[in-house]
């Protein structure tokens, strides 16, 4: 390959690094920031919205611009995506009203489910199989990075700038991103045109609706045996089975069932959900843990997840280089047993564990994960060609989305209603006029913690931290459920063969 060759592909990773930065990092990057958009714009009530108009809209766009780039070609959608991220980035800034800003949201992640997907399948487009492995474990890294740097990132923006910068920092990252694959990704001409499966589309995108509404407002807005988050449920069960239904009689189905009668597919996209819904729950309870057990701020909070970043980025890179020397199967393993152990010692935290401690487990916990980034998402497109990998590597994004999903509302939940108790227990028949145990689980987590007496804020803090360990203790329950579905899978590895050598 000639100089100019390599640096033509080094410019297109640019690029496709970028793009999965800025979009999978949208979503953390604004959570921290929400406190101040709501102080500005108001709407209390309806704040929710605007982190679920993201995820339903990436989650359904998915599969969709998956199948669609198959069909017509990657890098048309993949600038359509980078457009519509942009533009709906730009009115999120000059959003005036709650509501307006869900809207936007929404946009930006329509935008989004066709970024992540089509990223990673140039990459398997471009890079001969001896090159993959590192690639994607570079994509990983990237993908790893962004769930930790987001949250510190949008408080720094909040706090020193202003919370439409967290949305305006996306246009000039996706300029670049957007030139430099306009310009220098030479798309080759292997698609054909086949038939779009509308009703398919439209009923997957109602049931992610369906289903993302109902865990977002379940337990929180509504109660969760309320009239309408039974309906949310109900409706999204029923789209799906239709949309099971048209998928199997379609001749060019959104999500091929037929891809699921390949092991090493089927297999790697059940251990992807697994490790989505697992990893969640240490990148939400954790922060709690520092800031009501521990008492530190909630940037310092964040930062307790940069060992785990670290130690997800070594073994993403570490992932991607073994592929071609062990079998996808056996990294996993390794990967499971790291997962599993990590989750086992976060089961033993307590208010008395040292800082170093914590930091410690929490490296274990991200050298499991990170191996997932890269080596799943390979095994995944192993056995497709051009016309499929579009739609392999969606739909193993999606589910790992919708493990994320489903696991952050099962584990937030288990969390609260276990808390919710011990804080039951510890206030029946005690005489303290004038204070609940409602009123001080907030109190923790804000500068009004220094007010509460000592006696009463040692109790909380042990409430709290057994509660979340009682969470991480159901954490390992999901952690060895990937583990075991790893032993499905066959033992594939990249072969390089003698042409790309």
């Amino acid at each position: 390959m000639s100089h100019t060759q390599h640096q033509r592909l080094g410019l297109i990773v640019a690029g496709l690094l970028l793009a999965i930065l800025m979009a999978s990092m949208d979503n953390t990057i604004v959570v921290t920031a929400m406190g101040t958009i709501v102080g500005d714009l108001g709407g209390l009530d309806s704040f929710v919205w605007v982190v679920s108009a993201f995820m339903v809209a990436e989650m359904a766009g998915m599969p969709i611009f998956g199948k669609l780039s198959d069909m017509y070609g990657r890098k048309r959608f993949f600038l359509f995506g980078s457009i519509l991220f942009m533009a709906g980035s730009a009115l999120c800034g000059t959003a005036a009203s709650i509501e307006q800003l869900s809207i936007y949201r929404a946009i930006q992640g329509i935008g989004g489910g066709a970024l992540i997907p089509i990223a990673f399948t140039i990459i398997f487009d471009i890079f001969p199989p001896e090159k993959r492995g590192k690639v994607s474990g570079l994509f990983g890294a990237v993908f790893g990075l962004s769930s930790i740097f987001g949250p510190l990132i949008g408080a720094y923006i909040t706090d020193y700038i202003s919370w439409h910068w967290v949305f305006y920092i996306n246009l000039p990252l996706g300029l670049i991103s957007f030139l430099l694959i306009l310009l220098f990704y030479k798309e080759a001409k292997q698609h054909e045109k086949q038939k779009i499966d509308w009703f398919g589309a439209i009923t997957l995108v109602g049931a992610v609706v369906c289903l993302m509404f109902a865990l977002e407002l379940g337990g929180e807005k509504y109660a969760w045996d309320s009239s309408i988050i039974l309906l949310f449920f109900g409706g999204s069960a029923i789209l799906f089975i239709c949309f099971f239904l048209i998928e199997r009689k379609a001749s060019e189905p959104i999500i091929s069932f037929e891809m699921f009668k390949n092991r090493l597919f089927a297999a790697s996209t059940l251990v992807a959900l697994c490790y989505g819904a697992t990893f969640i729950s240490a990148t939400i309870q954790i922060p709690i843990f520092v800031q009501g057990v521990y008492g530190d701020s909630a940037t310092n909070s964040g930062l307790i997840l940069l060992p785990m970043m670290l130690g997800s980025v070594i073994s993403a890179q570490i992932g991607g280089f073994l592929t071609t020397k062990m079998s996808y199967r056996n990294i996993m393993l390794i990967s499971g047993l790291l997962l599993v152990t990590g989750f086992s010692l976060l089961s033993t935290l307590h208010t008395g564990t040292p800082r170093l401690l914590l930091t410690g487990y929490m490296i274990v916990v991200g050298l499991g994960v990170g191996f997932s980034f890269s080596v799943l998402s390979m095994a995944a497109i192993h056995h497709f060609g051009p016309r499929q990998r579009g739609s392999a590597t969606s739909t193993s994004n999606f589910l790992r989305s919708l493990g994320m999903t489903v696991g952050a509302s099962i584990f937030g939940m288990l969390q609260k209603n276990s808390f919710s108790e011990q804080m039951s227990d510890l206030f029946t028949g005690a005489e303290m006029p004038g204070l609940s145990s409602q009123h001080d689980a907030n109190q923790i987590l804000s500068s009004a913690r220094s007010s509460i007496p000592a006696d009463i804020l040692n109790w909380i803090t042990e409430a709290l931290s057994n509660s979340i360990v009682h969470t991480f203790s159901w954490a390992i329950l999901s952690a060895a459920a990937a583990f075991l579905l790893v032993f499905l899978m066959p033992k594939d590895r990249m072969q390089i063969t003698a042409k790309s050598k």
